[in-house]
């Protein structure tokens, strides 16, 4: 069972690649997340490998990049460390 952290807490986090890159996959289903938090202010959440083992943040997602997901105050997580992504 993952870890709840705050998205705060994330930067204080050393966020490492998932046993699987399924980056691809969730670059989509984040770009559903990021429109659902932009246009209708709908949380996710998101699964994420740390070193500490996996964490889960529920907040809206800003933006998706090729690389990494933004959330609010500038924080990011590469999308090759999502494990699970939850609406």
């Amino acid at each position: 069972m993952p870890q709840l952290v705050q998205k705060e807490e994330i930067p204080n986090l050393k966020i490492i690649p998932a046993f699987v890159d399924n980056s691809r996959k969730w670059r989509n289903e984040l770009e559903y997340a990021s429109r659902l938090g932009n246009e209708y202010k709908g949380k996710t959440a998101i699964t994420f490998e740390t070193t500490l083992g996996p964490c889960e943040v529920e907040t809206t997602v800003w933006s998706v990049t090729e690389e990494y997901l933004q959330l609010k105050g500038g924080i990011m997580i590469p999308l090759q460390s999502v494990i699970q992504v939850h609406y």
